[in-house]
């Protein structure tokens, strides 16, 4: 063991002589790098948590990219755009493509004994991806298009306001040619997505209502959705679908325009945005009281330490070996906070993401529970940053020896 570190461990192992301040110090030190960490760890997960849970709901109740025709001026009531398969084959077979699924939209007035409710119809057929719909049923089953149905899924919203349950029938309207048309359906099962602006608004039905409403051939829809296997290919994927879009607009004269998640969601995820602002707030102001709680602990200790300081130099040790033996005193308590700040940060985060302790409102935050995500290389990123931080501010204090006269510094009490 090098000199300078075997002092060191004495000095930190035995901190706690008679008429010492340094013990305190010591312990507000640790606990302000444990703090600052567990409270770094918590923050990132809570924001990638919800980033990661409100765009994976965006994704579900939409797609990554939305096609339809020009004409359709960002309507629900949609303008045809002709989707023939050989189209959705070639959307399908693009790298990084998961999932293609026509589109359909209408809109219609749910009408009940007690109640009416403005509604958009959303037509779904055998090749709906019923994946994040099935994982939000808290009633019923899921309607089996693969053949004409009039079950419908609806929302917990809409079955609370119209009083309707699996199993109940009614009538909805809809404008058909400035007619009135009406159809019955049923009620087949309730979902509930918490993404309230979803869940007031949409039901599923049977695309071939939305057809034959429309008048549309059946190789017609109001657009298509586009699901893409991951966000990391994103932009790539994203020009790939364009490209072909592109060729396929040229091929037939189709006129159309592709919005993706963020173009349709601008709001949402311009808050989504401002999470990490918070976060980055939250990093600097930890990063700082860490700072803060090492460097006055080191002065105390230097402080308390002058005489030996003066006798380390009586005896020939330079300023460069002594700075060492607080800089190595400093790498246990860094050491040390990093330990407890891992094990109560990463603790609350495992407690949170499987007990779900902390509820939230799902009306205003879009989930019921705090999420929390945490990624391998993130929780590597704040130690290291965290051990790299404390590392480079112990080095002010430190240069305080510099200016200790052993002479004097033997005489000081």
């Amino acid at each position: 063991m090098r000199f300078e570190h075997f002092i060191a461990s004495r000095l930190f192992f035995n901190h706690k002589p008679k008429g010492r301040k340094t013990g305190p110090a010591v312990k507000i030190a640790v606990i302000g790098i444990a703090l600052g960490l567990a409270v770094m760890l918590v923050a990132i997960g809570v924001v990638n948590g919800f980033k990661n849970e409100v765009r994976d709901k965006v994704i579900g109740v939409g797609s990554h990219i939305q096609i339809a025709s020009y004409y359709s001026n960002y309507s629900y009531e949609m303008s045809p755009l002709s989707v023939p398969d050989s189209l959705l084959g070639q959307l399908r077979a693009i790298p990084g493509v998961r999932h293609v699924q026509p589109q359909y939209t209408k809109p219609g007035m749910i009408k009940t004994k007690d109640d009416f409710q403005v509604v958009v119809f959303k037509g779904a057929d055998s090749s709906f991806d019923a994946s994040f719909l099935t994982s939000a049923l808290v009633a019923g089953t899921f309607p089996d298009y693969s053949h004409p149905s009039n079950d419908v899924l609806i929302s917990e919203y809409l079955s609370d306001l119209l009083h309707l349950q699996p199993g109940d029938a009614f009538l909805a309207y809809f404008i058909r040619d400035e007619a009135q048309s009406a159809r019955r359906f049923k009620v087949s099962g309730v979902f509930n997505t918490h993404f309230t602006s979803y869940d007031k608004a949409f039901l599923l039905t049977d695309a071939r209502h939305i057809r034959q409403l429309n008048d549309w051939e059946s190789d017609q829809a109001g657009g298509i959705e586009v699901f893409f296997e991951s966000m990391k290919t994103f932009e790539k994927t994203q020009e790939s679908v364009y490209q072909a879009m592109s060729r396929y607009a040229s091929a037939t004269d189709e006129v159309y325009y592709m919005r993706n998640l963020y173009e349709l969601n601008p709001d949402l995820f311009g808050w989504l945005d401002l999470l990490d602002m918070n976060v980055l707030l939250i990093l600097l102001l930890m990063i700082f009281v860490s700072g803060f709680n090492i460097i006055s602990g080191l002065l105390i200790l230097i402080l308390e330490r002058t005489n030996f300081i003066g006798i380390l130099k009586a005896l020939g040790a330079g300023n460069r070996q002594v700075r060492r033996i607080f800089v190595s005193y400093s790498t246990y308590l860094v050491a040390i906070g990093l330990f407890w700040g891992n094990v109560i940060g990463l603790g609350i985060c495992f407690l949170q993401h499987y007990a779900h302790i902390l509820k939230l409102d799902p009306s205003v935050y879009y989930v019921d529970a705090v999420p929390i995500e945490l990624n391998g290389w993130w929780i590597l990123f704040v130690n290291v940053g965290t051990i790299l931080v404390s590392m480079a501010v112990v080095l002010i204090p430190s240069h305080l020896i510099s200016h200790i006269n052993p002479a004097k510094a033997i005489r000081f009490e």
